[in-house]
């Protein structure tokens, strides 16, 4: 006497155990591998924005000193996080502020003039790096055309 073997249905239920088994366990790495990855961007989100800030301190660093426009060297915000003056080529010296010049604004007689420069700072975090770069007026401030009668 001959058995038929595929209209036994013993072992099936093993099988699809198996199945379920395996569908689980590729949901489940592919749960792993997602929040590895969101905790990758969550971290780089951070250094960016340690970066953002450190490069925001050196803006108002350069603001406090604007009328010397001199470089500000690379300064040091905690153990990781730096400052400087330019762009990140310039980051072993810094780079001067930027006069933009003079100018008269509306609103205002010839006899008022108003200045206004150019601050450029990159922040560095954990190697991650910032630039802002802002331009401030600053007046009005006499010209000297002032005429007595």
């Amino acid at each position: 006497m001959k058995k038929n073997v595929l209209t036994s249905r013993k072992g099936v239920a093993l099988i699809i155990a198996l199945l379920i088994l395996l569908v689980l366990t590729l949901i489940g790495i592919s749960a792993i591998n997602t929040t590895i990855f969101e905790t990758n961007i969550s971290g780089n989100e951070r250094v960016g924005t340690e970066a953002f800030y450190a490069a925001e301190a050196g803006v108002q660093d350069g603001i406090h000193q604007l009328q010397i426009t001199i470089p500000i060297a690379r300064k040091a915000l905690g153990r990781n996080s730096f400052y400087w003056s330019g762009t990140p080529q310039d980051k072993p010296n810094g780079a001067p502020l930027r006069s933009l010049g003079v100018y008269h604004r509306s609103g205002f007689d010839s006899s008022w003039v108003f200045t206004r420069f150019q601050v450029n700072n990159t922040g560095e975090s954990f190697g991650a790096n910032r630039e802002i770069e802002i331009q401030v007026t600053c007046g009005p401030f006499s010209a000297g055309t002032i005429y007595n009668n």
